[in-house]
């Protein structure tokens, strides 16, 4: 049976030029951070999109509850799901990474209003392609999003499994965390909710959800190439969003 080192190769590359993207250099302001975390609030919260699809294509979310698919693979994703929907802050307190981003926002003056904006609008009952394209928000924030909703919304599981893995938070350096915490003592500021945030999604995604998820995908493709070419399609074009995603954040600071 394959497993994801089967095309991890061809990934590299892509997956080098997100760890070292120019993009964290430019990150030696309030300014610059405020900028970034004000365009990656709309990656976080739309990551969590995938993670619920996989959780309705994996598990039964219906009445009566029944049995479905794999345990091994519903076992994973109730895993993932409970780690970010319904983590715990520095404080101990429950919390999504979501919610813990725009705290982390407030807290460095970051403008939340268009992420939260765009939130309220589906909350009331738009249909997220509607919200989307009427967001006050730049048409590279609107690809992003249509991408992982889209892949969210209407891709096989596989390809959401595939998505998921390769556009966690493991793809931000350690640099960046150095950076941050560099500046905050440098000018007295408190980053801590950030740092924080970082910390500890890119500790659960390379300890626990990174190789959770490569597992999924290995249950999900098996033996079938097909399933393994669409798979690593899917991880190739989820790395080249992030890496434009990254280089129109770098355009803006």
């Amino acid at each position: 049976m394959k497993t994801t080192t089967f095309f991890e190769d061809k990934l590299a590359p892509y997956k080098d030029q997100l760890l070292h993207h120019p993009l964290y250099h430019k990150l030696n302001s309030t300014e610059a951070i405020q900028t970034f975390m004000e365009y990656h609030a709309f990656a976080v919260w739309d990551f969590m999109s995938l993670v619920k699809a996989l959780q309705r294509k994996l598990t039964c979310t219906e009445l009566p509850w029944i049995p479905v698919g794999s345990p091994a693979t519903r076992r994973l994703i109730n895993e993932i799901v409970w780690g970010e929907e319904s983590d715990v802050d520095q404080f101990n307190q429950p919390t999504s990474h979501f919610e813990l981003y725009l705290k982390a926002m407030e807290e460095v003056g970051a403008n939340t209003a268009p992420v939260k904006k765009l939130v309220a609008k589906i909350e009331n009952g738009s249909a997220w392609e509607i919200a989307v394209s009427e967001a006050s928000i730049p048409e590279e924030i609107k690809s992003f999003l249509n991408f992982s909703l889209k892949t969210a919304t209407q891709a096989p599981v596989h390809v959401v499994a595939s998505v998921f893995n390769y556009g966690r938070e493991d793809l931000i350096p350690d640099l960046f965390i150095a950076i941050i915490k560099d500046m905050a003592q440098e000018k007295g500021t408190d980053f801590g909710t950030l740092v924080y945030y970082f910390e500890r999604h890119i500790e659960v995604d390379s300890g626990e959800h990174g190789p959770m998820a490569k597992q999924m995908i290995q249950e999900l493709c098996g033996d079938n190439s097909q399933l393994w070419d669409q798979a690593n399609d899917a991880a190739l074009e989820a790395l080249k969003k992030r890496i434009a995603l990254w280089n129109f954040i770098h355009s803006k600071i």
